[in-house]
Parts: C-alpha cells; sequence; structure tokens
C-alpha cells in the first residue's frame, strides 16, 4: 500500500509541474502574440500613411504642375488630341 501511494505521489508531482510548465508556456505566448498584435498595428497605421502619401504624390494638379515647370510640357490643344477606342477582348485572339 505504501508503494502505490508513493506511486500516486510522484504521478501527482509530475502533473503538477507539467500544469505549472504548460501555464508559464502559456502565458509567453500570449505576451508574444500581444507583441505581434501591436507590431500589426502600427504596420497597419504606417501603411495607412504610405497611401495617402501616395495619394498625395499623385495628383493630377501636382504632376501637372512639374511638368510644366521642371520639363517645360505644355497641354496639347485638343485639336491635336486623338480618342481611341479600346480594342474588344475577342477581335484580339
Amino acid at each position: 500500500m505504501v508503494r502505490l501511494n508513493l506511486t500516486l505521489f510522484a504521478v501527482l508531482i509530475v502533473c503538477a509541474l507539467a500544469l505549472v510548465t504548460s501555464q508559464h508556456r502559456s502565458r509567453k505566448l500570449y505576451v508574444e502574440l500581444q507583441k505581434r498584435q501591436d507590431v500589426a498595428r502600427q504596420l497597419e497605421v504606417e501603411w495607412g500613411q504610405l497611401q495617402l502619401e501616395q495619394g498625395t504624390w499623385a495628383l493630377h494638379a501636382r504632376i501637372e504642375k512639374i511638368a510644366t515647370r521642371a520639363l517645360g510640357m505644355q497641354v496639347p490643344p485638343a485639336a491635336r488630341v486623338r480618342v481611341v477606342a479600346p480594342v474588344a477582348a475577342e477581335a484580339k485572339r
């Protein structure tokens, strides 16, 4: 009977240590998850800022101003503009 009690006590100790170890690991992984989610939120904010900046840099008025001032380009007169109709996808085949 004593041997059975010692065996059960040893099993109990092993189970308790396994429980503590798994809880510790779970907490560490949760902290890591929180850090990764914070980084993801920061990257989303940065992505939004970059999209806004790209939209600002690509404004038609800004591009036209640079083209006229820096490159000396001009808008062609309406008589020189030709509109080309798109070719249907079936006609290409």
